[in-house]
């Protein structure tokens, strides 16, 4: 792809994602205009809104698989990993603010249910670990680690990554945290 090609590519996926979250039925002559392109470019990659948005949702999985292979869930120190997880997870979802759980496509729903996955595992562990406390209804850590990070992504754009994931990993620790869970 010629290198004025990819910019262009990245624009409009980075504008189609910002505009998509706001408004699912944003048009995508909006998107071309507000991306600085003309909308056949657009509609030459993505011939329909719904194709766009799946592109999106494919780039916000990419980052968020990245993010979880950095955070090293499997083997980092419990709160070293959520830590790296959250302010990956916070940059990624300000860069591509769109919900993951409106997606269609089969492929991608499996990769989100697999990210969801190794989390309930990360967790599982830091319940073994005593970073957690035992008995919690299945999944609650992972709902409320997700709706702490988009919380520091969308609503407090004040903090930086950095300051969200350590709110965001206070928090948990001091609403679930074990006895190892403040370490």
């Amino acid at each position: 792809m010629r290198a004025d090609a990819a910019r262009n590519l990245d624009a409009v996926l980075g504008t189609g994602a910002r505009l998509l979250a706001r408004d699912p039925g944003t048009s995508i002559a909006a998107i071309a205009q507000a991306a600085g392109v003309d909308r056949r470019t657009v509609y030459r990659r993505f011939p329909t809104r719904e194709a766009l948005m799946a592109a999106v949702h494919t780039a916000k999985l990419d980052a968020c698989e990245e993010v979880v292979a950095r955070a090293r869930l499997d083997e980092a120190p419990v709160a070293v990993a959520l830590h790296r997880y959250a302010e990956g997870i916070i940059t990624a979802t300000r860069k591509w603010p769109v919900d993951l759980r409106q997606v269609q496509d089969a492929e991608a729903r499996a990769r989100l249910d697999g990210l969801l996955g190794r989390l309930d595992a990360f967790f599982e562990r830091a319940v073994r670990e005593g970073a957690v406390r035992p008995g919690l209804p299945g999944g609650w850590a992972r709902a409320l680690l997700v709706h702490l990070t988009t919380l520091a992504s969308l609503e407090m754009p004040e903090l930086t990554p950095e300051r969200g994931a350590d709110m965001v990993t206070r928090t948990l620790f001091t609403g679930i945290g074990g006895a190892a869970g403040a370490e």
